[in-house]
């Protein structure tokens, strides 16, 4: 049984940072994309960050680039996320998202190529 488990949010003003973490458990997850998502009050998930197997390569939504950085330790099976710089908009229910299977393509920011979701972590930024 796979699951994600995030933590690390909380309330920070603007300006302050954090560092999200995923623990992911029930398989050895370094041959797996990892990434992050996000849902603030009254809207849809949006892409934040991917981190892709054991090559490292990551992506980025524009919003966050410069000021979010993903990483993982695969000796951990964890992923994290951290956030600089934060600002109000930053606010929202923080997912840790993975892709356990293997196809030819994949594009990062679509909601349906991971088949792995956390319950979430509440990230709220205050002005």
């Amino acid at each position: 049984q796979v699951q994600l488990v995030e933590s690390g949010g909380g309330l920070v003003q603007a300006g302050d940072s954090l560092r999200l973490s995923c623990a992911a458990s029930g398989r050895t997850f370094s041959s797996y994309a990892m990434g992050w998502f996000r849902r603030a009050p009254g809207k849809e998930r949006d892409f934040v960050a991917a981190i892709r197997s054991s090559a490292g390569n990551t992506d980025y939504a524009d919003s966050v680039k410069g000021r979010f950085t993903i990483s993982r330790d695969n000796a951990k099976n964890t992923v994290y996320l951290q956030m600089n710089s934060l600002k109000p908009e930053d606010t929202a229910v923080y997912y840790c998202v993975t892709r356990t299977y293997y196809s030819r393509s994949y594009r990062p920011a679509a909601v349906n190529e991971y088949d792995y979701w956390g319950q979430g972590t509440q990230v709220t930024v205050s002005s």
